[in-house]
């Protein structure tokens, strides 16, 4: 017996190192606290997007132990300083998670206390504040109370929850999948078609509908396909909207598309992942006339509410269709289990460990209240507007008019378009003072601007483009210059 407990004694001298001292943790706390300062207050004068190659070995686990200082001095030069800098106001190219710091505040809490907030048992409060948060959801986004929800990890996570709820209320499996139809956008987010292989609907009918010259769902061609479908003996079961898509922010018709899935009674899906919150704003709100007619809801407060990546949510009228996929009752758990408990998060998702993402929505929102948020979001379209109408001046080509803050424009130049706008955003990249994508619009390709960070200010749209114009005159300079030798 002494020997055991000797060994366990050696063990615990070693282990012990896992638990810092009160001192140690005020000196990593200072150092982290020292370099975290120093990167919100060098963002404005830093690239947004950096060509520079990782050093991998530098970011190797070799089992030594490094001082902290040396931590974050890797941390700073082979991630912070590589590839893109989503927390810059820069960035334009990509709708971006927006990192506010007091979501940072909130997950040191979460990371510290590790509350389990999966099951009512577990973690009382935690759950509880998830809730609110779901329940304040389907008032903001016209719910009804006996909705269920869950905070995700992502528009991917609730996009699937969502799909898969739709699939066991209409009993979608066996042989009747190859016949069951899905309606959809074009530009429909990935994610759905990647939800589908996952939850086994990879040989379903997928319908991609006509788009108008807003890249809207002409809900008219839904309608005819639909009976086109029906009258061939095939299951149409489910549609999809977008309230904001990725390539161009447009607003599908809601109304008018969950008027026909009511009246053939197909599943209405809408992912509002990028555009819902904007639901907020008084003057885009009417653009939203329908979003309360969905079966089930996407919205992503790491878009639409600036928190740092890794809090989606989704909102579901059909309780039970949720629950048939993902509540299950095991022998060790017993004791968890009570009828008079709410709503449990591991009971509504595929996830039963989850980290306690809550806590970075509730705890601004406790600190700030909504109007810096909603101020923020009616910022973004305007200067969504600005962008616009400064590109104009300087001869660029711009898309449609958005109907949130995603937008595209490209150079008309007098020689091949598409070959000069794909050098502008090459050289656009390797510049990387302010970063923006591209994308292909009909086969056209134009370059995108997706204004969504919380520090994105004028300042911030005037440096874009006094960099886009002088990368163009630069590129027209060498061009000219080749031609004429």
């Amino acid at each position: 017996m002494n020997n055991l407990k000797e060994q366990i004694l050696a063990l615990q001298s070693i282990s012990g190192n896992l638990e810092p001292t009160e001192q140690e943790r005020d000196h990593f706390l200072e150092k982290t606290k020292n370099y975290t300062n120093h990167f919100i207050n060098t963002l404005d004068s830093s690239k947004t997007f950096e060509t520079k190659k990782v050093n991998a070995e530098r970011l190797s686990v070799n089992n030594e132990k490094r001082s902290i200082e040396e931590v974050l001095n890797i941390y700073a030069s082979e991630v912070a300083e590589t590839g893109m800098k989503p927390a810059s106001g820069g960035h334009l190219g990509y709708i971006p998670g927006g990192g506010i710091y007091a979501s940072s505040l909130a997950d040191y809490l979460a990371d510290i206390t590790n509350e389990y907030a999966g099951m009512y048992f577990a973690s009382p409060g935690g759950v509880t504040i998830e809730n609110h948060l779901i329940d304040w959801m389907k008032s903001i986004f016209g719910f009804p109370s006996t909705s269920v929800g869950n905070l995700t990890s992502g528009g991917s996570i609730a996009n699937l929850i969502a799909l898969t709820a739709a699939r066991d209320k209409h009993r979608i499996k066996n042989a009747i999948i190859e016949k069951s139809v899905i309606y959809m956008s074009p530009q429909v987010h990935h994610c759905i078609h990647k939800a589908l292989r996952i939850i086994g609907l990879e040989d379903v009918q997928i319908r991609y509908l006509e788009l108008d010259d807003n890249s809207k769902i002409i809900a008219e061609d839904l309608k005819d396909k639909i009976q086109v479908d029906k009258s061939n003996g095939l299951n149409p079961f489910v549609v999809v909207a977008s309230a904001g898509t990725t390539d161009t922010g447009a607003i599908d018709p809601l109304e008018a598309i969950g008027e026909i899935a009511k009246a053939n009674n197909l599943w209405y899906h809408i992912d509002g992942a990028y555009g819902g919150f904007f639901v907020l704003i008084d003057k885009v709100k009417n653009k939203f006339k329908g979003l309360e007619m969905a079966d089930s809801l996407v919205i992503d407060p790491h878009k639409g509410l600036f928190l740092p990546y890794g809090l989606g949510a989704v909102l579901v009228k059909d309780k039970q269709a949720v629950y048939h996929s993902n509540h299950y009752v095991a022998n060790y758990m017993q004791d968890a289990i009570n009828e008079d408990f709410p709503v449990n998060p591991a009971d509504v998702s595929p996830e039963l460990t989850k980290h306690f993402r809550g806590l970075r929505l509730w705890l601004p929102l406790l600190l700030h209240g909504l109007e810096p948020f909603q101020a923020c979001l009616e910022e973004k379209l305007l200067l969504t507007t600005y962008f616009r109408e400064e590109l104009k001046k300087i001869g660029f080509k711009l898309g449609p008019e958005p109907d949130l803050s995603v937008s595209y424009f490209w150079y008309p130049s007098t020689t091949d378009e598409n070959e000069f706008n794909e050098r502008l955003i090459q050289e656009i990249h390797k510049d990387g003072e302010i970063f923006l994508s591209s994308t292909l619009i009909n086969g056209k390709f134009v370059i995108r601007m997706a204004i969504l960070s919380f520090r994105t200010k004028l300042e911030t749209i005037d440096r874009a483009i006094s960099m886009i114009d002088r990368i163009r005159k630069e590129i027209e300079f060498e061009m000219n210059n080749n031609h004429e030798s």
